[in-house]
């Protein structure tokens, strides 16, 4: 079994930390949040006091960071990973950042002597919990084949992407996708209620025809119809407003660096602001059906 350094226990990184610990590694895990800390603790990870402790004598270190900025924080820091591990230590960034921060720190650490690969995920919590995630891994093949290996027991999907930086640009164009599939998901159902048909009819056609997706299957933004749904919960989230607004923020960047037009990816970016400015950032993301049906304008016009 393997030594895990583990740096960043939210949400995802918590889970994803407990289920390789789960499986028999010795995962030491870091972060700056101590219910965080407390919660992977309790999952059979072993706590910390900094980054040099958790990736001492480390056979792989993982991060799971919010943003480009702290991952650069964390690797190239005078008391970061770059500065602390050994160069025989393979480096597995797993957060969702901007390409121009992935590609610095693919060049740094190739220059310090390490193997580094960006291995960002999709499934969401629910999929970080179930051990059912998709990884995406990019960067040097014999990198990315080793990374695989401390990977599995995370994941049901792991998939090479090409070099350095193209899990990152996978991971960012397919959340493109899957967020402009939630604001269409979300008129269509307004719309299908408000023409008579019943929530639960209108599903099941849709689930098996042509209007079908990944969010019209497990974040239905009417409640009562798919049981993995924030919609059942009062849009609790399991994918917030804010982080949604983040990572297609990053696919209008990678847009405007590559002069793609992106026309429908910066209008539901505009959604999910006006979510955020009506002080709802951190519900699910999937309350974008409060635009779709008009009740959150409505509500704010009462306010």
């Amino acid at each position: 079994m393997a030594v895990i350094g583990w740096i960043g226990l939210g949400n995802m990184g918590g889970s994803m930390s407990v289920n390789l610990a789960k499986a028999g590694h010795d995962v030491r895990g870091f972060d700056l949040n101590p219910a965080a800390v407390a919660a992977a603790e309790a999952g059979g990870v072993k706590p910390v006091a900094g980054i040099a402790q958790a990736v001492e004598g480390a056979d792989v270190v993982f991060t799971m960071l919010p943003k480009g900025e702290h991952a650069k924080a964390v690797y190239l820091g005078p008391d970061g990973v770059l500065a602390h591990a050994s160069t025989s230590t393979l480096l597995v960034d797993s957060s969702t950042i901007d390409i121009a921060s992935a590609q610095e720190l693919h060049d740094a650490a190739a220059a310090a002597g390490f193997r580094f690969v960006d291995a960002p995920v999709s499934g969401g919590m629910s999929g970080a919990k179930a051990g059912t995630l998709t990884f995406m891994v990019g960067g040097e093949d014999g990198a990315v084949a080793d990374a695989t290996e401390y990977i599995r027991p995370m994941a049901a999907n792991i998939i090479p992407t090409g070099g350095a930086t193209t899990g990152q640009a996978a991971k960012i164009c397919n959340n493109l996708m899957l967020f402009i599939n939630l604001a269409s998901t979300a008129e269509g159902a307004v719309l299908a209620d408000r023409l008579g048909l019943d929530k639960q009819v209108f599903w099941d056609i849709a689930s098996v025809s042509s209007g079908d997706s990944w969010a019209l299957r497990t974040w239905y933004p009417v409640p009562g119809v798919v049981d993995t749904a924030a919609s059942n919960n009062d849009f609790a989230p399991t994918f917030t407003t804010e982080l949604a607004n983040k990572d297609i923020g990053l696919a209008i960047s990678a847009a405007e660096d590559t002069g793609t037009p992106l026309e429908i990816g910066k209008h539901v970016q505009q959604l999910f602001q006006r979510l955020i400015d009506a002080g709802e950032s951190g519900k699910d993301c999937s309350m974008i059906i409060k635009l779709a049906d008009g009740s959150l304008d409505a509500a704010d016009q009462s306010a």
